[in-house]
């Protein structure tokens, strides 16, 4: 849920003169990069080459599999379903299609449309090979020949990524020259079609970053025609410098034509102007029909279905006309054209949270409008048909005798197959424990009967393992909900090795799925895995989420530290047993476990992973800049609260004593006193790093530095066991290809089973 900047940023502002490792920020200066070399090969020297265990065959395996389920997409009105594939022949992937008919078979024939592997190296940095983005559609309405797409690759898997036209009938990309639209440029770009010989552009158009915003996202959005230079392009919507991003965008949605103009001001508000053209034909900069601003508030989540508007609100509104103020997380409908004109009398209340209700996600069919709301972290699916004329009819069946919602540990989500023709569904089902099916389904019966078209089988050993929910007491008395994934006959001595792994930010929920790399790296050799759905996800809905923003941010490590001592105390683990884990918004969790006084003496051992923990510099590296709504400005007042979650600061001056330059009253200045005080009173838990560095959204400046200062200016005692790696691959997701995801995992899994002291071996 972070963003990105590409290898061409221009350089961030120079970092305070008194951080000594601001040098690491250097993300591919040669002084940096024979540092990271040195802590890679150290991190392999302790923990052993990852690809010669048995964790890492395993995984591998798994990520390869022909068995995994291939999820399909049904594109245009000629029987073809696509989908996109990775295996140990098609290392960076293949996109592909079959037909529903032969996909129903045990083995489907496909015929491949793009071989990732087969295309030219890029040559930028350090990336050697292309990682597939996405691909978005010539969408014409009905009787559309569905005949063009634009193609995006990542080089080496960064954010950026390079855009080239593609022929669906001939499956050919089109070069520039036969007059098909073209990026070669890696940038962070949004490109899409508003009709066949016109897309809508944002993107760094002159090389310079002069029409990006501060957080690196395009700013100025031009029309490109076909058969045009781009420089010739028109523009047609501006935003701010200090925006997240602008963006311009056209669709067809069940009959009706609908354009947006969007400023993203912060993550979770913008402004957003609408018109609703006749149809596409006329180039946007020619249009006639005038753009008017929406009037709702500024956070809302804001969509359509036919010539409805959808309103997801995340703080209560009381809209004009109507008498109700409906709570944050409520789902509202209303006819756009009211809409428009500021008229909500005939608003439709589509959902309404409750303390254990949340709305997860919707899916629109034909016809259909299916809700996925969670009770307390368990799926529920809800169903609204729509009539048209802005008249929605409730047609949810009513409960069984078992309730409605799924089982503990499992979950299940639909989306739609081909909206435009019917309502026909896929059904998704999983679990901790329960591997992936797929089914065929249909909203008209509420996706009650369905065919099962594929099953994934059983890739780990699950006999014996069972799936609890408990809830946790947080300082302030908020009951923290979580899974723990264990054996049954599990002994409640408190020696059980245990991973507890948790996010919260960005309202993004962690609900239940099969994964079978942590059964196979994870579970299988006896560990126990907790899933800890705490503050600043989306699991109870916005509430949720700003619960733990900004200022409240310690309450989402409080409610970790809670999850920790309750496991404790219900015997299933101990300190020395106890691990930590999260990644990305999760990184900073784990930054913060391991510097807080309460929690660094709750766990044995970390893994902190693409991780933000720098809070003073992370607005001014990257991508940093755009998730000042999620935790505040450090060049502001903010940074008295930022200061007190910044890992990178509490760890320097708060846990080792250094001085520094603080900004709060009161602060100690550090000192040799200091550090041997500190030292008494802190010890670091036996801690992994992992980053990558062409991670274009966290920059890799983050964990260099937090690993540098723990190598460097911590006693031995402090920090026992410090350990680093560095992909020079992989973006964010911290890997670019399956051997690369395999090398990451199991390299994190043998360091676990030496740090909680599984298999015998120690660090």
């Amino acid at each position: 849920k972070m963003a990105a900047a590409t290898a061409d940023t221009p350089p961030s502002p120079p970092a305070d003169g008194d951080d000594p490792h601001a040098w690491l920020e250097d993300i591919l200066g040669e002084k940096c990069l024979e540092w990271v070399e040195g802590r890679n090969k150290d991190c392999v020297t302790a923990v052993g080459d990852p690809a010669a265990t048995e964790s890492y065959k395993r995984i591998l395996s798994i990520l390869d599999s022909k068995d995994k389920i291939p999820g399909i997409t049904r594109i245009g009105n000629d029987g073809w379903y696509y989908n996109f594939w990775r295996d140990e022949t098609h290392v960076q992937g293949i996109w592909r299609k079959t037909t529903l008919e032969s996909y129903r078979s045990a083995a489907p024939e496909w015929q491949t449309v793009i071989d990732v592997d087969a295309l030219p190296p890029p040559t930028v940095d350090t990336a050697a090979t292309w990682v597939w983005h996405s691909y978005s559609l010539l969408d014409e309405g009905p009787g559309g020949a569905w005949d063009r797409a634009l193609i995006s690759l990542s080089p080496g898997g960064s954010d950026a990524d390079t855009t080239r036209e593609f022929d669906m009938v001939n499956e050919a990309f089109i070069e520039p020259e036969a007059g098909g639209f073209a990026l070669p440029k890696a940038a962070k770009t949004r490109i899409g079609y508003r009709a066949r010989d016109e897309v809508l552009v944002g993107t760094d158009f002159e090389g310079d970053g002069a029409t990006l915003t501060d957080s690196g996202y395009p700013r100025v959005v031009k029309s490109w025609r076909r058969g045009t230079p781009l420089s010739e392009a028109t523009t047609v919507f501006e935003g701010e410098q200090t925006d997240i991003a602008a963006n311009q965008y056209a669709y067809y949605d069940r009959g009706f034509h609908h354009e947006f103009q969007k400023r993203s001001i912060t993550f979770y508000t913008s402004k957003t102007w609408y018109r609703a053209p006749a149809d596409f034909s006329v180039p946007a900069p020619d249009e006639t029909a005038a753009f008017e601003p929406v009037p709702v508030p500024d956070d809302v989540t804001f969509r359509t279905f036919a010539d409805s508007a959808l309103i997801e609100l995340r703080t209560e509104w009381c809209p004009p006309g109507c008498e109700e103020t409906f709570p944050a997380g409520s789902l509202l409908a209303a006819p756009m054209a009211e809409v428009m004109q500021a008229d909500f009398s005939n608003v439709t209340t589509l959902f309404v949270p409750t303390d254990a209700a949340s709305l997860s996600s919707q899916s629109g069919t034909k016809d259909y409008l299916v809700l996925k709301v969670l009770e307390d972290v368990r799926t529920v699916l809800r169903f609204w048909r729509y009539e048209s004329g802005g008249v929605w009819a409730d047609v949810t069946a009513p409960p069984s005798e078992e309730g409605g919602a799924v089982a503990v540990g499992q979950d299940v989500s639909v989306s739609a197959i081909w909206p435009d023709e019917d309502n026909g569904m896929w059904l998704w089902r999983d679990g901790f424990l329960v591997p992936d099916v797929l089914e065929l389904a249909n909203a008209e019966d509420g996706c009650i009967s369905t065919e099962v078209l594929k099953s994934k089988p059983a890739m780990f050993t699950s006999e014996g393992l069972t799936v609890h929910q408990y809830f946790a007491t947080s300082l302030d008395g908020t009951k923290i909900p979580y899974f723990v994934i264990c054996r049954a006959d599990m002994a409640l001595d408190g020696t059980n090795a245990t991973l507890l792994d948790a996010y919260g930010g960005f309202e993004i929920s962690m609900l239940p799925y099969y994964s079978a790399g942590v059964g196979a790296g994870w579970l299988e050799r006896g560990g126990v895995k907790v899933i800890a759905n705490i503050r600043g996800g989306g699991e109870y809905g916005p509430k949720w989420h700003q619960a733990a923003l900004k200022e409240h941010r310690h309450k989402g490590f409080e409610d970790v530290e809670a999850v920790a001592a309750d496991l404790i105390e219900r015997n299933i683990t101990s300190r020395p047993k106890l691990a930590v884990i999260g990644g990305s918004n999760g990184g900073l969790m784990v930054g913060n476990m391991i510097t807080r006084p309460v929690a660094s003496r709750l766990f044995g051992a970390a893994v902190c992973q693409v991780p933000l923990l720098d809070m003073k510099r992370y607005s001014h590296l990257l991508a940093g800049a755009s998730w000042m709504a999620e935790y505040g400005n450090p060049d502001t007042d903010e940074w008295a609260f930022l200061r007190k979650h910044s890992a990178y600061q509490l760890l320097r001056h708060d846990c080792l004593g250094l001085p520094g330059k603080e900004l709060e009253e009161g602060t100690p200045t550090g000192g040799r006193a200091a550090a041997e005080a500190a030292e008494e009173r802190w010890t670091c838990p036996k801690v992994l790093f992992t980053t990558s560095t062409r991670d274009d959204r966290v920059h890799p400046g983050h964990a260099r530095k937090m690993v540098c200062s723990l190598l460097e200016e911590a006693p031995p005692a402090a920090a026992p066991c410090v350990l680093y790696w560095e992909n020079t691959e992989g973006g964010h997701g911290g890997a670019a290809d399956n051997k690369q995801r395999a090398y990451m995992w199991s390299l994190s899994y043998e360091f676990l089973d030496k740090a909680l002291g599984i298999g015998g071996a120690s660090l």
